[in-house]
Order: C-alpha cells, then structure tokens, then sequence
C-alpha cells in the first residue's frame, strides 16, 4: 500500500489495484477498493505491524532448529535493502486511485541490483512528478521511474549507484513456496521505517485486481501483518529471500486496517517484468479480448452445454483478436447475471481450460503476435478457431475487456 499527504479535507481513496495509496491530512487516510464476489471485500493497499520476534519458531538461539536463520537474521540481513519510497504525485484524476488530489504518496521498495534499479508498486509512484527514496535513517535521495506495468502493478525506478551503498535483496522462487511455509514482510507501514513482521503463507494462486482493472493472476496470499506504506516492500520465506511484491489487504469491510489477509504480487512474475521494464519501460501483455465466467452442473444442464469444466465467454471486445477469429458472447442475461448463448472455451494452446483463471495461466506463457488455437462448444458442436493474439490495452477501461470471470477475487 502507498501512503499520500494532501493538506485537503480527509478524503477516503476510491481504489482498486494491488497496493495502497495513502492520504495523510492531519491524520493517515486509505485508499481501499472493492471487489465483489458475491460479498464486499475492501482492499487497502499497503501493508505492516511489527511483532517481536526471535525466529519462527519463537526460540532465541541465533539458529532454528531446522538451521534457517532466525527473523532478526534476515531484518538485519535484508533491511538495508527495504528502502522508503516518497513521490510527489499531481493531479490524480485520471488514477485508478480517482484521487483528484495532489500530494505525496509514499511506500516501500527493494534494491535488486548494484545499479541503482529498485522494484516497488506501480500504483506507489504512479502520476509521480518527482520521485525521492531513503535508505534508513539517511536524507533522501532523487531516483528516477525506469519503468511501469499497471497490469502487474508493478515499478521499477532507479537511484545514482554512486549515491548510497547499495544491499541487492536476493530474489527467491515463488513457484517452489507452499501453504503454511513461513513469511517475513519488511517495510515502512505508517511512516514506521524498516517494520518487520512475520506469519505464514496462507493461500496461493489468489487474484487481486490492478491498477488498469485487469486481473493479476497466481498472487500470494500472508498474514503477515501488511499495513499502508508496505506496498512495494518485500515479503520474504525463511532463508531471506525476496518470494513477493506486498501489495493490497483485504479488510473484510469492516475498517481500513489489517485482519491477516494480505496479498503479495509473486517474484517470478516480476522476475519476468523487470527484463522488460529496463529496456522499454513497459511490459507486452498478450490480449485475447474476451470475459468469460464459470459454470456449475446446473449451469450447463440448464444452457443444454455438455461440460461445465470451461470457460463460457460473456462478452467479447469489439475488433478484438477474439472477435477477428469468431468467438461468439451470448446475448441472453440469466438471473444471477450469467449471460448465456456463448462459446464455452474448453481448450486454449492444447491446454485444458476448466475454469476462467485457466485462460490467464495460458496467455501469461505468451507475447502478443503469438497464435494460439482455442477449442470451444457452440451448443453441443465442438470447434477451433486460430487465434493471433493482440496486445493487452492499456486499461478495462479503455474498452477492452479482461480475460478472467468478471468476478476475480475467490
């Protein structure tokens, strides 16, 4: 979550994608964003609350017993790779966010490099005229944004190498990290620099929603105790190294602060973003251009669909590479909201597609330009159609549409 000074009235940010922007008016105020999923979840971004703690396993030895270096191991191993980040940001009224304010957001990144390159959240320096960063107690220092990808709410900005001594932070496998392993954020929650807390990998393969409204997919989820100014802060496993990208709790609707749910974007998905956001500062999406949802046994009893393992298209984007291939929505609103009478995507690139989020694990493998075949029933007939994938617009917004279940938190 970022953090943002206003010296206007308090003002409750309306947001929406991992992470968290941050008014401070005389007080500290939140942006959240909401998520339907049949219930209101509020999504504040940003994260942490200290709580003391030797190691993991709560003993005072230097070492767990499994051999893994204790909690105050790491904090004093990677902190001085957590830096804070502070970007004056300006008129927000074409953010996510939907500020309309001006003021300083703030956050917390990490060094990944000797070179000055330093990953945090995109929507923490997103509209930012200046951008400032503060390694522990030190002045702050300029830095420069290198690059963005809102659809992964992902930044990269860059400090003069020169400048400060530089502690790369080292960048784990979260393909490898299980439910119930230990987890470790380090950030600046509140202003608080350098907070670390600790908890348990809770759940894995979540989807949060960013900044631009598409959907960021395999996302890792803690209970870490994350707060407003953690977005951007790295959570890390047991041997220090960096598994996430902390960037939006859930809230439960019940108030702006921390209930042990929050999120972290994966490192591998970063690890495949930062290649990119150095050499263009931007990150290719590949586009199919339709939104999809999932059906129960019932569903496709009733619609007369042979399968209920798919993905039954509910609209397709005008001009879309979808719409140029002849993937077909439907045009009959069910109660409920189900649209029925479209394609049921079954299979895309050989690959079997039992549920919307299946789509997004496929096209995540591709760039645009690519042509994947995709099989679906119109009725009870099975077909294919050749698909060349486009580029991911810039936004939902913008009139392209998402390739996941329109609702994505599960």
């Amino acid at each position: 979550m970022g953090m943002r000074d206003s010296t206007s009235r308090n003002y409750v940010l309306a947001g929406i994608a991992g992470g968290l922007v941050v008014l401070v008016i005389g007080g500290v105020l939140i942006a959240t964003g909401v998520i339907n999923s049949g219930k209101t979840t509020q999504v504040v971004r940003e994260t942490s609350v200290a709580v003391p703690s030797s190691n993991l396993d709560g003993e005072s030895s230097s070492k767990t017993s499994s051999g893994m270096p204790t909690v105050e191991e790491i904090y004093k191993a990677d902190g001085p790779g957590v830096v804070f980040i502070q970007a004056r940001v300006g008129d927000q009224t074409s953010s996510p966010f939907g500020t309309g304010q001006t003021g300083t957001a703030t956050g917390s990144g990490l060094v990944i490099d000797t070179k000055g390159n330093i990953l945090t959240n995109a929507h923490v320096v997103e509209g930012a005229s200046e951008i400032a960063v503060r390694f522990g107690d030190s002045n702050l220092i300029p830095a420069t944004l290198v690059g963005q990808d809102p659809s992964t709410d992902l930044a990269l900005i860059r400090v003069d190498p020169k400048a400060t001594k530089l502690h790369p932070l080292p960048l784990g496998d979260s393909s490898k990290i299980q439910v119930g392993d230990p987890a470790i954020a380090i950030g600046n929650p509140f202003g608080f620099d350098r907070t670390v807390t600790t908890g348990i990998i809770s759940a894995l393969q979540r989807q949060i929603e960013a900044p631009n409204h598409f959907t960021i997919n395999n996302v890792i989820q803690t209970d870490a105790a994350i707060n407003p100014g953690n977005s951007g802060g790295p959570l890390l496993n047991a041997q220090g190294q960096v598994i996430g990208i902390n960037s939006q709790i859930a809230t439960g609707g019940n108030g702006n602060g921390n209930v042990g749910i929050g999120f972290a974007v994966p490192i591998n998905t970063a690890k495949a973003a930062i290649p990119q956001l150095e050499k263009s500062g931007r990150v290719a999406h590949a586009f199919l251009g339709v939104t999809t949802a999932g059906l129960t046994g019932d569903d496709a009893k009733s619609l007369n669909l042979p399968t209920n393992k798919g993905a039954l298209v509910q609209e397709v984007t005008e001009g879309s590479p979808a719409d140029k291939a002849g993937i077909k929505s439907g045009g009959t609103q069910l109660a409920g909201g189900l649209v029925a009478g479209g394609d049921m995507i079954v299979k895309v690139d050989n690959r079997a597609i039992t549920k919307p989020d299946d789509i997004a694990t496929v096209l995540a493998t591709k760039k645009p330009g690519d042509k994947v075949v995709v099989q679906f029933y119109r009725g009870n007939k099975l077909k294919s159609t050749t698909v060349t994938l486009g580029n991911r617009p810039a936004s939902v917004d913008s009139g392209s549409q998402s390739t996941q279940d329109p609702f994505p938190f599960p």
